[in-house]
């Protein structure tokens, strides 16, 4: 069972990106350097976006993303293996989001950079768009 975030927490938080969290899980080499200490320290609060796991489902239903497991399973033991805390979209979020320039055509990077700019948190990504927005990241 996912945990959802209901609140801030006290811990150093991050944003993990949906590349970062497939590398993180199938291919562990592709990771910065400062991405794999984040990632592995127990007292940083990992968050997804319920917008990445929506992304991931999309792109392995239309066959544009394998996964080294069925996608359920994979998502599941991503949120175990990683103690991942799911981050909803609220309405704040998407108007963080409308009102965005448009660096970046992606629809789920331009939410999760609404999302960090929204919480005030940095981004795991390999993705340098991101701090075309002023989002901090964490990557090499």
């Amino acid at each position: 069972m996912p945990h959802w975030r209901t609140s801030r927490s006290t811990r150093d938080e991050a944003l993990v990106d949906a590349h970062s969290l497939i590398w993180a899980l199938d291919d562990p080499r592709k990771l910065g350097l400062r991405a794999i200490a984040v990632l592995e320290d127990p007292a940083n609060e990992l968050l997804v976006s319920v917008g990445t796991i929506w992304e991931l489902s999309i792109k392995v239903g239309l066959g544009k993303l394998s996964l080294s497991l069925p996608y359920r399973t994979w998502m599941e033991k991503a949120l175990i293996d990683l103690a991942l805390v799911v981050s909803p979209i609220t309405l704040e979020v998407a108007d963080r989001q409308m009102a965005l320039p448009f660096h970046h055509r992606d629809p789920f990077d331009r939410l999760l950079a609404a999302q960090c700019l929204v919480e005030g948190i940095p981004i795991v990504s390999a993705d340098s768009v991101f701090e075309q927005y002023g989002v901090g990241r964490i990557w090499d």
